[in-house]
């Protein structure tokens, strides 16, 4: 075998295939030529293949073009075989490689982006997902080293990862726009502050679960430096209240999606409001908080200013989920309609009529029991996007008993009489 077919085994050791033998290659070869000319249809001489008059007998006579269009087409775990065939190929895939999910990665993942990260200095996107924890600090600085291109980073259940990571990224991924740490419990509200001040270009953002890194601070943060962000995911973030919100609300005027569902702990003060012997409460309290730490009294309230705010200066705003903000009351929901109806008549001037496509999509209000009916009728009359009816069901009120009479135009003339005639309303 030539110098130029001399394999590079560190991935495909890590990915769990053994020791690389010289026939698995051959076999790696053929699939890959195969996908490349349909199956082998377009002629063979020698065991060689024809591309326009010339023969390819050897992994290093495929052009570039060919290989990255080749490589494009099979999972990524080949793709990781592939790059270590000879030195053409690794030099091609790594300079041409934008994409990479190491995913499927279940037991040396932490490793594995050691090897490859200072030789994949091209990428864009990266998905490390886990199942189990595996990546440590050390290989997101290595990431953070080499992959300066990266846009596109998940490290979800990263529950090993500290607040070295987000220094990191922060000095070495400027142009990230889009960043899930969901469920990363380790990091911290200063930790995200500094990451924001630095990667300024983020467009959507998860930190779902982030419970000691999603803070008031570090939404202050956020709204200060990240005028760009469109989604941002606080699920069962217990430390945001109003105060964070609001500074998302005023820093962050292209915002479009926002989810505060879960967060059970930034409702009302529970002695005062809610019955200890609930047995529904309770369990929602020892589940967030944990028995240890829950006192019963919570600083942080999703109230109605938030809304308020998110209304007045986030005109894009598509989807909000509020699931048991149990402070949320009519006068938010009347907010989000008076301001419908602005932002209505300013775009009717500047999009001729194109306004339609724009406000609320998704709505979850969930156990916000204060509400009633006739203001949430109000909000659905206005947003017509809001579905109640079966298959759409963008407008989400489970566990609101009182809002059961609450229909969009859908549903209210599926209920008509066959015989009736639609309001000229309508």
């Amino acid at each position: 075998m030539t110098e130029t077919r001399k394999k590079e085994t560190f991935p495909r050791e890590m990915a769990g295939e053994g020791k690389a033998r010289s026939e698995d290659l051959n076999l790696c070869f053929e699939k890959l030529m195969m996908l490349a000319f349909g199956g082998g249809k377009s002629g063979s001489s020698e065991g060689g293949v024809k591309m326009e008059g010339a023969v390819i007998t050897e992994w290093k006579d495929i052009p570039v073009e060919l290989l990255l269009r080749i490589v494009s087409l099979v999972d990524d775990r080949t793709v990781i075989m592939a790059s270590g065939v000879c030195s053409g190929w690794r030099d091609a895939i790594c300079m041409g490689l934008t994409h990479l999910c190491l995913s499927w990665c279940k037991n040396n993942m932490n490793n594995l982006v050691l090897s490859l990260a200072p030789k994949f200095t091209k990428l864009q996107t990266l998905v490390l997902r886990q199942d189990k924890p595996q990546l440590e600090d050390h290989a997101v600085e290595t990431i953070a080293s080499y992959c300066h291109d990266l846009q596109d980073l998940d490290l979800s259940k990263s529950f090993k990862l500290t607040d070295l990571s987000l220094y990191a990224l922060a000095h070495g991924c400027p142009n990230l726009t889009k960043l899930n740490i969901s469920g990363c419990t380790a990091f911290s509200d200063a930790g995200l502050e500094y990451l924001t001040e630095f990667c300024r270009k983020l467009k959507i953002l998860n930190l779902c679960g982030c419970v000691k890194g999603a803070t008031d601070h570090a939404l202050q943060g956020i709204g200060r430096n990240c005028s760009q962000l469109q989604s941002l995911n606080l699920g069962w973030c217990e430390n945001v209240g109003d105060v964070g919100v609001m500074s998302l609300a005023y820093g962050c005027p292209d915002l479009r999606t926002l989810d505060l569902c879960g967060c059970v702990c930034i409702t009302a003060n529970l002695k005062k409001q809610s019955n200890p012997e609930n047995s529904l409460w309770s369990g929602l309290i020892c589940y967030v908080c944990k028995p240890k730490t829950c006192t019963g009294q919570f600083p942080f309230l999703i109230k109605n200013d938030s809304v308020i705010a998110l209304a007045n200066r986030c005109p894009h705003l598509r989807s909000l989920g509020l699931y048991y903000c149990r402070n949320i009351t009519d006068r938010a929901m009347y907010s989000l309609v008076h301001n419908r109806v602005k932002n209505k008549l300013s775009m009717w001037e500047s999009m001729k009529g194109r306004c339609d496509e724009e406000g609320l999509r998704s709505l979850n209000i969930s156990q916000c029991t204060a509400l009633t009916p006739p203001a949430v009728q109000a909000l659905c009359d206005s947003f017509p996007a809001l579905h109640t009816c079966s298959g759409r069901h963008s407008l989400v009120m489970s566990g609101c008993l009182n809002l059961t009479s609450v229909h969009c135009v859908c549903a209210v003339q599926a209920h008509r009489p066959a015989s009736s005639f639609p309001h000229p309303a309508h």
